[in-house]
């Protein structure tokens, strides 16, 4: 994490095109979840090393799909919204919005290009909707562990689709927090094999590589929004979906399910985003306040993802879900799969190079 906020700091005098910000920067689009805790100015009572001296007033909306139970809106509220309130005896307040209540992802990313939200914690599939590149952070079966993942999102492969989104879109990544590896629940059956899932239906993120991977398992993908889907498991419209565990007991997802699947097929991640312009506008030393917070942020929600992610399963299997454990055998079936068909779409669209850039941090 060192190393992502030197990079992060190093970008601020990039970023940065005035030394003075307006102070009228963001609008309160609700209450603020949580308090400042404080108002001491003593960066090492927040976390922090960065001093602040602007006294420019601003509101930072922070939208994201996560409920206000998920580790992501407790990093939220302890490393990003308290810590920047604190720092600048209140000149900075920070609005979370978790459960979509500023609409999905894809509102949000595009509510962010055209200035009218400061910040969201997006997916890599949503960002891919518009830079195709960050599919590859879930094309299935790229991570041997989860110290791969982040080694690469931290180094080099990370740094190269930072750049394309702020080229691109203008969108400044702040850091990747987790959602871990993917597993799969449905209603119809236990799956322990890819023929398990033929003519299930699957939701699926808009990833264009997970639509064809779940294809060429012989389910029916059917991609939309994480906001719709609990009711359509509850409707029937599909009998399944697959995200991180965490996600699936957070969001009661297992309540609708009658089994899991830890399969751990693909990875997800959330970009911690902020509008270039915003941030441009702002004082250097409440640039580097914001890129201190979020890389704090974004290494505290790691630890709690990971633990959350481990011990949940328990958790569901006690609430009536029947849970399998793919063995490894078993899993190299699934990956198998995604060798024979995603590999060589992914290979052909992004390059081999890029991939293997990715894949150079597995162990």
């Amino acid at each position: 994490m060192k190393k992502l906020f030197c990079l992060l700091l190093s970008a601020v005098m990039a970023f940065s095109l005035v030394a003075c910000g307006d102070s009228g920067s963001g609008s309160a689009g609700g209450s603020a979840s949580g308090s400042a805790g404080g108002n001491s100015a003593n960066p090492a009572d927040w976390g922090l090393t960065t001093e602040v001296t602007s006294t420019d007033k601003i509101t930072i909306r922070l939208a994201y799909d996560c409920s206000d139970t998920h580790p992501s809106h407790k990093a939220f509220v302890e490393k990003f919204q308290e810590p920047l309130q604190g720092i600048s005896n209140g000149n900075i307040t920070v609005e979370l919005y978790p459960n979509s209540q500023l609409g999905s992802l894809a509102e949000n990313m595009e509510s962010m290009r055209i200035g009218d939200l400061e910040m969201a914690g997006l997916t890599d599939a949503t960002l891919a909707a518009t830079v195709p590149e960050f599919n590859l952070i879930g094309l299935p079966f790229m991570w041997t562990s989860i110290d791969a993942v982040h080694e690469a999102l931290d180094g080099d492969f990370g740094d190269y689709l930072n750049n394309l989104l702020k080229e691109q879109t203008g969108i400044i990544n702040l850091g990747y927090l987790d959602v871990g590896f993917r597993n799969i629940t449905n209603s119809k059956k236990p799956v322990s094999t890819p023929d398990d899932l033929k003519g299930l239906k699957i939701r699926t993120m808009t990833n264009t590589l997970h639509v064809e991977y779940f294809d060429a398992l012989g389910a029916i993908p059917t991609p939309m929004s994480f906001t719709e889907l609990f009711t359509a498991l509850q409707q029937k419209t599909v009998d399944g979906q697959e995200n991180p565990t965490a996600m699936i007991y957070n969001n009661a997802i297992y309540e609708v399910q009658k089994y899991m699947t830890v399969s751990e097929h693909v990875w997800t991640s959330t970009p911690l985003c902020i509008a270039g312009d915003f941030y441009n506008s702002l004082p250097a030393d409440y640039q580097a306040v914001i890129a201190e917070a979020a890389a704090n942020t974004v290494e505290y929600q790691r630890e709690m993802i990971t633990e959350q992610n481990a011990s949940l399963v328990t958790d569901i299997e006690a609430a009536g879900t029947e849970v399998i454990t793919l063995d490894a055998d078993q899993k190299a079936a699934f990956q198998k799969v995604a060798e024979d068909s995603v590999y060589k779409t992914a290979a052909a669209e992004y390059g081999q190079d890029l991939i293997d850039m990715a894949a150079a941090h597995n162990k």
